[in-house]
């Protein structure tokens, strides 16, 4: 490393300060370890061939300087032909170990990448829901880029750096003290100069960089809010582009002023950086060469001297901050190690139980739930606050009871709040009761692994979620091996495979960004023809009508009539209308069943429910609108009362 590297080294490194209170604790070292224990035989024979190119960099110098004496002193050609020899095939040699140590670092470091990526988005899969409504996806997101590439440098050059950098150090430091201990103590005096500034400049330099951060943090979200399909929309409705415009570029305009300023602080910071090498250069000269002149030192060692005296100031620079590269290391496994430290609340069953075959009923029996609470599911570095909110344990499911027999269609009604979402969650369990079972044909859904569980009962919620992919990747998603003619057979029963059919790429179609591309009755449809696909036993629909016109509502409905053809099914519905024919109608409040029955059952009974429909319709039921009711295409309305 030349002496203007080392002053870059030094610079950028000390940006790195803050970090520097972070607790260097044996038991962050000891999971790294864990981790990495695997590459243990390849971490060894990269540090081996890092200690090997090292001490070879500090060979040179030293066969340079005998090269100068042969020449000097008159001895044969062939010793300096020999001596040249030497340092070229030292300089092959130094290049073909780099290449091989490259290879090493690059390998373990990409291997430990993959590695700590698979991990964390394994993990995080497993997660509850209630982790992904309260974490920011950019903050997640972030720990899976930024902080594993941070982890991965403790391989691939912070390990490598650390031990290349003691080897070289401790060898050239013999070497210059054999040679002149003189002329080594006057070079050590330049040091303090060398590395007082780049820590003093260093921390200037991280707090602009933390300001452009935040800048650039800011520029970020609000590019990706107002981006987004709904964002750009509520702008445009509400919002006023031209102070959004003002905001951005009074950003933009800060960061560019703090990038000018950083750069003119780092070419003064490095050009008298390198002004004290030069000095340090011309130091070694002026007193080795009086020593030389005096006889107590020959020419030879004094061009051993100024070439050992760049490979001295480089690793002593680096070794100055070792610590916070490590400590930077160890704070960005720390906070991977956060992400894999939080617990699933949902575990896989150790020995799975199947599905019975068949019909399945599904039997709720004296379930209770309470939300966890943030520090049970959530950091607070991911939800962007200082402590996390300890509100929770309120129970919101409390001794729920009911059956639906295989093949009959259950509702569940009520006010907004009352559970009737949380419960559909449960079912598929997306939670875990807190007391109590839910079983499907008679098995513990615990009991259940999650493939089985999700392939007998299917859900379908109301905002009908897409990913920004084709038409046909989002139908194969619970299915991929479902063949062209069973994808336009779920599409048919979902009514929707007349207007897929007109689209100028088919199937091939990109719907957008969950899916806006398509109407809000599309992608409704497009979810149940997903479901259609997958084939489940067991059908829930979550308000799959809601916020859908009278037009499209109709067609989802007879989608919905196709997916709860021989299948039990369990409704949570907002408009009663669409339930009338259910077998048994639930009325949930504040988490409990308070009135179960059959539509004409519960309106003659006068309560809860009787209320709701009287707000959504009049006092007398024959002056309900004609809304289409959800009934099963293999039943007629009159079928179940």
């Amino acid at each position: 490393m030349s002496m203007e590297s080392a002053a870059w080294s030094a610079m950028w490194r000390a940006q790195s300060r803050t970090i520097d209170d972070h607790p260097f604790s044996k038991e962050s070292l000891s999971r790294i370890w864990r981790f990495a224990r695997p590459y243990r035989a390849r971490i060894a024979a990269f540090v081996g061939l890092s200690v090997v190119v090292a001490a070879l960099a500090v060979a040179t110098p030293l066969l340079a300087g005998d090269a100068i004496n042969a020449i000097t002193g008159d001895e044969p050609a062939r010793v300096v032909i020999r001596l040249g020899l030497l340092i070229a095939a030292i300089a092959v040699a130094e290049a073909g170990l780099g290449i091989v140590a490259r290879w090493f670092s690059a390998r373990l470091g990409e291997d430990l990448i993959a590695d700590l990526r698979t991990a964390v988005f394994d993990h995080v899969q497993r997660m509850p829901i209630a982790f992904f409504t309260r974490t920011r996806t950019g903050a997640l997101v972030s720990r899976i880029n930024n902080d594993v590439i941070a982890a991965q440098s403790a391989f691939s050059s912070t390990l490598s750096g650390v031990v290349g950098n003691v080897v070289t150090l401790t060898l050239t430091l013999v070497a210059m003290l054999t040679l002149s201990w003189q002329v080594t103590v006057a070079a050590l005096v330049l040091l303090p100069v060398f590395v007082i500034p780049a820590r003093r400049v260093g921390r200037r330099l991280a707090s602009m960089r933390r300001e452009a951060a935040d800048h650039n943090a800011a520029m970020n979200d609000q590019a990706t809010e107002r981006f987004s399909a709904p964002g750009a929309t509520l702008i445009k409705l509400y919002g006023r582009p031209d102070e959004e415009s003002r905001a951005f570029a009074d950003r933009v305009r800060r960061v560019r002023d703090i990038g000018v300023r950083s750069a003119m602080l780092q070419t003064v910071f490095v050009t008298a950086l390198t002004l004290v090498s030069a000095l340090a250069l011309a130091l070694v000269y002026g007193l080795g060469g009086t020593i030389a002149l005096s006889g107590g030192l020959d020419t030879g060692a004094v061009v051993s001297l100024a070439l050992l005296i760049t490979r001295l100031y480089a690793p002593l620079t680096a070794l100055a901050s070792a610590r916070v590269d490590i400590m930077s290391a160890v704070v960005a496994f720390d906070r991977v190690f956060e992400i894999l430290g939080l617990e699933p609340m949902v575990r896989e069953p150790a020995k799975p139980v199947p599905a019975p075959s068949g019909p399945l009923a599904i039997e709720v029996d004296g379930i209770s739930f309470a939300y966890p609470s943030a520090d049970q599911v959530s950091l607070a570095s991911l939800e962007d606050v200082a402590v996390l909110d300890p509100r929770g344990g309120e129970t919101v499911i409390d001794d729920v009871s009911f059956r639906a027999e295989p093949g009959a269609l259950v509702a569940l009604v009520g006010s907004s709040g009352a559970g009737k979402s949380t419960l559909a969650q449960l079912l598929v369990r997306l939670y875990d009761v807190d007391s109590g079972a839910i079983r499907l044909g008679g098995v513990d859904v615990r009991e259940m692994s999650s493939e089985e569980l999700h392939t007998a009962i299917g859900l379908v919620t109301q905002d009908g979620h897409l990913f920004h992919s084709t038409i046909r990747e989002n139908l194969v998603l619970g299915a991929p091996d479902a063949s062209e003619e069973r994808v336009w057979q779920a599409l048919e029963r979902a009514r929707l495979a007349e207007m897929v059919a007109t689209l100028p790429d088919g199937l091939d179609t990109v719907v957008g960004e969950r899916g806006y591309r398509l109407s809000g009755g599309e992608r409704q449809r497009l979810t149940i023809a997903r479901l259609l696909l997958r084939e489940p036993r067991a059908v829930i629909l979550d308000e799959a009508t809601a916020h859908l016109d009278s037009a499209n509502e109709a067609a989802v409905t007879a989608a919905l009539a196709e997916a709860l053809t021989e299948r039990t099914a369990i409704v949570i519905a907002h408009r009663l209308s669409t339930v009338r024919a259910a077998d048994l109608i639930l009325v949930l409040e504040e988490g409990r069943v308070v009135e179960r029955g059959r539509h004409a059952e519960l309106l003659a009974l006068g309560g809860r429910y009787a209320d709701l429909y009287r707000t959504q319709f009049d006092t007398d039921e024959k002056s309900a609108p004609a809304e289409p009711a959800i009934v099963p295409s293999s039943a007629q309305p009159g079928d179940r009362g």
